[in-house]
């Protein structure tokens, strides 16, 4: 057997494999030997059936099938040994005068190659950090809402300024159907008040939803609507209410701190103002550590320039998937990957050069984190490390689940490195402000 391989340029090359008899003639005979071993053909006993016959039946397709098996384990190895980081998958060059019957055989494959190049980390205050912080109003509002969800609710007949009420909103075209509680002084004019305030059950309104609230998050809780979606939203629901409520607010003493926290941490307003803006500083955290890594990735595949096999890669992509495309869905389908293909590879490239890595046991230890905070939701805060063990194994078990926690580990080791070598122009903001710089 022979391979070699030819340059066509930077970014692409073409393997060709010679296979020879030698090369694949013995794992024949002995894969048609152990045929006539366990033939079963009438007029011959078991294992004395002829060589010829067994040779006649089945010897061309156990040489094609063996000769692929070769094909692909030398295809393999040579990719593996000579070190090429390809894109993809080798494509076969289709030879129209390919004939089987010949005992010498020339294959050759297509290669995307990988392009070569440097990622800058050093640009300075090219990617904007933000710092969110929890502002009064915010506390004032969870503060309102504590004594709310704690106070002492009773009926009314009809719906006033300061009562809850609980409905149904829907508008089939964007497919919303989503039953909610607000405060009806929550409402953002008196135009919007006036159509709910008199309201009883069972009764049906129509609102527009530009300036239904105040707050953009509010409309967007309420309606279960994505950030993308809220921005401009201009349409007509419908509620239907089912419920009408008043709430006499829980005074902010000693019964109620021992309520929210058993433990005795908070004892007055001051603490649990504290105690407030921490939880919901570290929420904010979350959000803006996903922001700040979209940014960064962004500012990647816009600064690191490199070359793409391009022509290769629509080929591949027509082949590739479950169902076959045309040459101008491939074409449609790279244009759509492009930048996420480019991010790989940069990705890719920052965890090799900075020896980024992650190993089994990380992404155990991961899962089981993952685990103990679903579990603390349901109330089991000291789960047995045997029962987090076994069920991180089932998780892990399944491909799907295993690529989407080892996709979250990468991306926070990745921010991590990003937050330790970058320079980054930062920006401190309330919550609102952060929502409507980002996803405005």
């Amino acid at each position: 057997m022979n391979i070699t391989k030819e340059n066509v340029d930077a970014l692409n090359a073409v393997v060709k494999v010679d296979i020879v008899a030698d090369d694949y003639q013995p794992k024949v005979t002995e894969v048609l030997t152990d045929y006539r071993k366990k033939a079963n053909i009438p007029g011959f006993r078991k294992g004395h059936v002829p060589m010829g016959m067994i040779k006649k039946q089945y010897g061309k397709s156990v040489m094609i099938d063996e000769v692929n098996k070769l094909l692909q384990d030398s295809l393999n190895k040579f990719i593996t040994e000579e070190k090429l980081d390809i894109l993809g998958n080798p494509l076969p060059r289709i030879q129209e005068d390919f004939n089987w019957d010949a005992d010498t055989f020339s294959f050759e494959f297509e290669l995307g190659i990988a392009p070569e190049f440097n990622v800058d980390l050093t640009a300075k205050n090219k990617v904007k950090q933000y710092n969110i912080v929890a502002t009064d109003k915010l506390i004032d509002e969870e503060v309102k809402n504590i004594q709310t969800r704690y106070g002492k609710m009773s009926s009314l007949d009809e719906a006033t300024e300061h009562s809850n009420v609980t409905g149904t909103f829907v508008n089939e075209e964007k497919e919303i159907n989503k039953k909610a509680t607000f405060l009806v002084n929550d409402l953002k004019g008196k135009k919007n008040e006036k159509k709910v305030i008199g309201a009883k059950i069972g009764d049906v309104i129509e609102l527009e939803t530009k300036k239904l609230f105040e707050d953009d998050h509010k409309l967007q809780n309420i309606l279960g609507v994505s950030h993308d979606e809220i921005h401009d939203l201009d349409i007509k629901v419908i509620l239907t209410v089912e419920d009408i409520t008043k709430t006499e607010p829980a005074d902010l003493d000693k019964e109620l701190f021992d309520k929210l926290f058993a433990d005795g941490s908070v004892s007055t307003v001051t603490e649990l103002r504290e105690k407030i803006k921490e939880d919901a500083e570290k929420q904010f955290q979350q959000q803006a550590d996903q922001q700040l890594l979209n940014a960064i990735q962004e500012h990647l595949i816009e600064n690191t320039k490199f070359d793409l096999p391009k022509e290769f890669l629509e080929k591949w992509l027509q082949t590739a998937g479950e169902k076959e495309l045309t040459a101008e869905e491939a074409t449609a389908e790279y244009e759509k990957s492009e930048k996420g293909l480019r991010y790989q590879l940069i990705e890719g490239k920052i965890m090799k050069d900075n020896d980024i890595k992650l190993d089994y046991q990380e992404l155990v230890d991961y899962a089981k984190g993952f685990i103990r905070t679903q579990m603390a939701q349901f109330g089991n805060m000291n789960p047995e490390e045997k029962e987090l063990d076994d069920i991180a194994g089932r998780i892990l078990q399944n491909k799907d689940e295993a690529q989407k926690l080892q996709s979250q580990l990468i991306s926070q080791k990745l921010l991590t490195f990003f937050k330790e070598n970058m320079k980054f122009k930062t920006k401190e903001v309330s919550y609102e402000d952060f929502i409507k710089e980002v996803y405005k």
